[in-house]
């Protein structure tokens, strides 16, 4: 390829690499199972899951979702 068409091609190629990954990371559609037994405890649960707010990992709607479940679940 000619240096023209590199500089047409690699900027369609990487747009549409970043408009395909866009869904990527939704937590919105995230299910979870988890199967056997933990060790860690509801308190260690509940930081855990701040952190994660926190740093921008979930979003408010799944932090106040996981954390009702969390505090209902029995000990």
């Amino acid at each position: 390829m000619n240096r023209s068409v590199h500089h047409t091609v690699l900027p369609a190629l990487a747009l549409a690499l970043l408009t395909s990954m866009s869904g990527c990371g939704s937590s919105s559609k995230a299910n979870v199972t988890v199967k056997g037994t933990t060790n860690i405890s509801t308190g260690q649960e509940l930081l855990d899951l701040k952190r994660a707010l926190d740093e921008g990992a979930i979003s408010q709607r799944d932090y106040d979702k996981v954390r009702s479940i969390l505090l209902e679940r029995k000990s």
